[in-house]
């Protein structure tokens, strides 16, 4: 086993035509550094879709030698309010290009968690100073970028990994790393990480800390997630009658496999979708699902949630015929 370090950051990649899955935007910022010029941008996508990824890459192909001081990256989680954008992002913004490139860059990781104040800030910073400055701004969701920002950028949507592209990439940092992968373990590690390449890698090297072979238990185990068999089979059993067996297989995964009941209930969200009934009563089942979840965000018993969850599923399967 090599180093220990994130293998995230090892196998980022360091240019454009590197990033996998993101063809048709990589493609168009390509353009940008053909024509030597850059509107603001906003990035916007689901979590571990190559977002932060891709401006990195862009800047250092932009950059080369020069990337230290023209490129300056904030988490806007981190650091919300008006003052940063008052202070350190118009310090920064303000001052000439260093060196022969054309403009700075300013990245805003997590921009939807701006303030409105500060982005009425950022706004007026961004008018001021696009001669010298471009902004990026990277978001899970647009809708909570203010439209006067908005109108101002290229917007480039990130969709979620297609897992193919996922699995090309996962086999080849194992080969790399010398970490046995089995095809339970990588298809376990496609299920937990949901198209977010980031968090399958994270995965890959927690589980294979775990133990040599990285299989489907090693998985499960690293992430804290039930395995979907168990899930169906507790949803089956539920839709069968057997409300004991299946609340007897609930208080297996809460009490002795210890999981949280907020990941239980996204599971069993997933499987409910996969079962073979009628579609009307999934949206039935779907919206009981929809009002546990919040229940549990707003500090209900998980247990007795998901409890209540398999008994209202035990009374829907006897009051309709709802097999195909």
């Amino acid at each position: 086993m090599s180093e220990h370090w994130m293998w995230t950051e090892k196998y980022r990649p360091k240019k454009l035509k590197e990033i996998v899955g993101q063809k048709p935007i990589t493609d168009r910022l390509q353009k940008f550094l053909v024509e030597s010029d850059l509107p603001h941008l906003l990035f916007a996508g689901p979590a571990g879709t190559g977002k932060t990824t891709a401006i990195i890459a862009f800047a250092n192909e932009l950059y080369g030698d020069q990337f230290q001081g023209n490129f300056l990256e904030l988490n806007a989680s981190d650091e919300r309010g008006i003052d940063v954008i008052r202070n350190r992002v118009k310090s920064f913004a303000r001052t000439s290009p260093l060196g022969d490139v054309p403009f700075k860059i300013i990245s805003l990781d997590e921009a939807d968690s701006l303030t409105r104040d500060a982005q009425h800030a950022l706004r007026r910073t961004m008018e001021r100073y696009v001669s010298s400055c471009r902004f990026c701004l990277i978001c899970n969701y647009s809708s909570r970028i203010i439209d006067p920002i908005q109108s101002r950028c290229a917007i480039f949507r990130f969709p979620r990994l297609d897992e193919k592209e996922i699995r090309k990439q996962l086999s080849f940092i194992a080969q790399k790393e010398q970490v046995k992968l089995t095809e339970e373990g990588l298809d376990a590690i496609l299920y937990v990480s949901g198209g977010d390449m980031r968090r399958a890698i994270n995965v890959l090297q927690a589980a294979s800390v775990l133990q040599k072979q990285v299989d489907a238990d090693a998985v499960f185990t690293t992430t804290g997630k039930a395995r979907p068999e168990d899930i169906h089979q507790m949803l089956q059993s539920a839709l069968n009658g057997k409300f004991l067996d299946a609340q007897e297989k609930l208080r297996n995964l809460l009490v002795w496999q210890g999981l949280s009941g907020t990941d239980i209930i996204r599971q069993v969200h997933q499987e409910v979708l996969k079962l073979g009934i009628d579609e009307s009563v999934k949206v039935q089942m779907v919206d009981m699902v929809g009002e546990a979840e919040f229940r549990l965000t707003e500090g209900a018993d998980p247990e007795i949630q998901l409890s209540h969850i398999l008994a209202r599923f035990s009374l829907l399967a006897q009051s309709s015929d709802f097999r195909k």
